[in-house]
């Protein structure tokens, strides 16, 4: 990665440029048997189109407030990287009634309604699918975000100096959380381009967004991030760490 990277989306734009085809993020959902690899370039792709819908059709920009009530997700991984380039602040399990935006999974719909702005629903099925039936006042982010555009430019350059990322009560800027990260990589194992992360921690703490995230992106690694890994057993667990070739773990 470059050291002139200040923000999340700096991140992943070095590491298009770097190897667009490498894996990126790996997810399995032990609950259901689910697992998504998408490359840096998918990753990306997603990315934009998100961020498209979250500037263009939901109107948000820098300094409004996205509320994140979804799991350690791939598809929170899309969300936490689209509001780093849209430059809102996301608010990782934050208060749904004090945002702009909500965007919730398929458990905390009821809560997600207490925003008075725009609400996204996931319903974090296996493929990206969208929900049977599309929960009432909300947009359906399966149906919502394939017909937004492949390429994304901000209204307004995002700084890196402003807030970017609350969680667990803290509130980071986007070059912080950028600092932080690499600052993290070295105790989790990251030791560069290659090194790849094996991650069943929850995305409601900063390490838990780091190990699961942020700290892989900003040395060239990758993660693997399983989501109810207290189902699979340990002889399942080691064949998985070394059948995706995991170079460290956090669980």
């Amino acid at each position: 990665m470059n050291a002139t990277d200040r923000t999340p989306a700096d991140l992943l734009r070095s590491a298009l440029a770097a190897d667009p085809g490498r894996p990126l993020v790996t997810f399995y959902d032990d609950a259901t048997g689910e697992r998504v690899e998408l490359s840096v370039a998918t990753f990306a792709n997603w990315v934009a189109k998100t961020a498209n819908l979250l500037q263009g059709d939901l109107g948000a920009g820098p300094g409004d407030r996205v509320a994140l009530l979804l799991p350690a997700h791939w598809q929170t991984a899309v969300w936490l990287l689209a509001c780093a380039s849209v430059g809102t602040v996301v608010d990782v399990g934050g208060d749904p009634a004090a945002a702009d935006v909500v965007v919730s999974g398929p458990d905390t719909l009821e809560r997600a309604r207490t925003c008075s702005g725009e609400r996204v629903a996931l319903a974090l099925r296996p493929l990206g699918g969208r929900f049977p039936q599309p929960p009432a006042g909300f947009a359906d982010y399966a149906v919502e975000v394939p017909g937004q555009g492949d390429r994304f430019a901000p209204f307004v350059p995002v700084d890196p100096e402003e807030p970017a990322i609350v969680v667990a009560g803290a509130e980071y800027t986007a070059a912080e959380a950028v600092e932080r990260a690499r600052a993290d990589a070295p105790g989790l194992g990251l030791t560069g381009p290659g090194s790849r992360l094996l991650s069943g921690l929850s995305y409601d703490t900063w390490e838990g967004l780091s190990a699961g995230l942020y700290a892989p992106l900003a040395t060239g690694g990758s993660v693997v991030l399983c989501r109810n890994l207290a189902r699979l057993g340990e002889d399942a667990l080691a064949q998985r760490i070394e059948s995706e070739r995991v170079t460290t773990a956090r669980h």
